[in-house]
C-alpha cells in the first residue's frame, strides 16, 4: 500500500511516500480502508520529534483515518464495508490504518469521508476542551485566539452552537473574513496594537469566561487579562512555538483558573466521552450547527505541502488528504 512515512524526526520536507506492507490488525483491533484524513498541527510536533509520545520510527503519521472497514473481529460491532472514522495515535496518511473498536465511529448518512475526517481530532477535542474542561454555558463570553486555524474555527462554530457570545482573534484580513463567516460575533485582528482593549470592550464590564487558546506565545498575558471574575483559560496549544510562563500572581486577583485540555488524555482517562462527544457532533453536523471549513482538498501525495501549509500559519480552516478516490 501507499503511505507517508516519516523515517527522522524533522519538518515536513523529510516525509516521503512509499510502498510498505499493510497494516496488521493487534488482538481486537480493526482494519480500515483510508479515504480521508485530515492535516492536524500535532502532526508537525510529531514528525518533529517534540510530541508528548514518540512513536518509533519509521512510522506513518495522521491522527485520524475516514473509510471503510475492511476487517473486523466478531463481537467488536463493525462489519466489513461499515462507514467509519477512528481516532488514531498515528498511521492516518496510509492507504491502509488499524483502529481501537471504542475509538471507532460509524458515519451517519449525509456525512462524507471528508467531513469525518475534518470533524473528528480538530472538533473532538475542542469540544471536550469547552464542555467538560472550561465547562462553559450559555449567555458566556468566549475568547478564541488563532480563529482560523482547524481547531479556532472549531472553537468559533461550538462555542456558537453552546449559546456563548464569540470574541474570535485573527491575523490576516482573508482569516478575519473567514472567522466571520463562521459566526463569530466579534471579530478582532492580534495585528491592531489595542486589540486587548478592543475585546475587553467586546466583553463588556463582566470580561471574558473563557479564553480558549491554541497559540500561546505573545497572546497570552494579555488575553489573560481579559479575564473577568470566575474566568477560565484553556491551552490546547502552542501553535506559537513559546510555552508561556503563568503570573500565578494574576490568578488571585478575580478568582482566574488556567487550565489544559489535550485529547490525548482524554483517550486515557475518559474514552466513553469521545463516543458521546463524536454522536454530539454528528447530531449538530445534521443540524447545521457545526459545519469544518475545508479550505483544500490534496492527494497523498501532496500531504507535505499541506503539512508546510500549517507550519507556516498559511492554512485557513481545515485541510484534508484525500487518499482515494482518484487521488485527485
Amino acid at each position: 500500500m501507499r503511505a507517508i512515512v516519516c523515517r527522522t524526526w524533522g519538518g515536513p520536507g523529510e516525509l516521503t511516500l512509499e510502498d510498505v506492507p499493510e497494516p496488521v490488525p493487534g488482538e481486537g483491533e480493526l482494519k480500515i480502508d483510508v479515504h480521508a484524513c485530515s492535516v492536524n498541527f500535532a502532526d508537525l510536533l510529531m514528525i518533529g520529534g517534540t510530541y508528548q509520545t514518540r512513536p518509533s520510527l519509521p512510522f506513518v503519521p495522521g491522527l485520524e483515518a475516514a473509510g471503510t472497514i475492511s476487517s473486523a473481529p466478531e463481537g467488536s460491532g463493525f462489519q466489513p464495508g461499515d462507514r467509519v472514522v477512528a481516532i488514531l495515535w498515528h498511521g492516518g496518511y496510509a492507504e491502509q490504518a488499524v483502529a481501537a473498536p471504542r475509538e471507532t465511529f460509524l458515519l451517519p448518512a449525509g456525512v462524507s469521508f471528508e467531513v469525518a475526517a475534518a470533524l473528528t481530532s480538530a472538533y473532538v477535542s475542542t469540544a471536550l476542551a469547552l464542555q467538560r474542561v472550561a465547562r462553559l454555558l450559555p449567555s458566556q463570553t468566549l475568547l478564541v485566539l488563532g480563529a482560523s486555524g482547524g481547531v479556532g474555527l472549531a472553537a468559533v462554530q461550538l462555542g456558537k452552537a453552546l449559546g456563548a457570545t464569540v470574541i474570535a482573534v485573527a491575523g490576516t484580513t482573508d482569516k478575519l473574513a473567514t472567522v466571520r463567516e463562521a459566526g463569530a460575533g466579534h471579530v478582532i485582528s492580534h495585528r491592531d496594537e489595542d486589540w486587548k482593549e478592543q475585546v475587553q470592550a467586546a466583553a463588556g464590564p463582566s470580561g471574558v469566561d473563557v479564553c480558549f487558546d491554541p497559540v500561546g506565545g505573545p497572546l497570552f498575558d494579555p488575553a489573560l487579562s481579559t479575564l473577568g471574575w470566575g474566568g477560565r483559560y484553556v491551552l490546547v496549544g502552542f501553535a506559537a512555538g513559546q510555552v508561556p510562563q503563568i503570573p500565578a500572581h494574576r490568578l488571585l486577583v478575580k478568582h482566574r483558573a488556567v487550565l489544559g485540555s489535550s485529547l490525548r488524555y482524554f483517550r486515557y482517562r475518559e474514552p466513553a466521552a469521545l463516543r458521546e462527544t463524536m454522536e454530539q457532533l454528528f447530531d449538530w453536523y445534521a443540524q447545521g450547527k457545526v459545519s469544518p471549513r475545508i479550505t483544500e482538498r490534496l492527494p497523498l501525495s501532496r500531504t507535505s505541502e499541506g503539512l508546510r501549509a500549517l507550519e507556516e500559519r498559511r492554512a485557513i480552516g481545515k485541510l484534508v488528504v484525500c487518499v482515494r478516490d482518484g487521488g485527485l
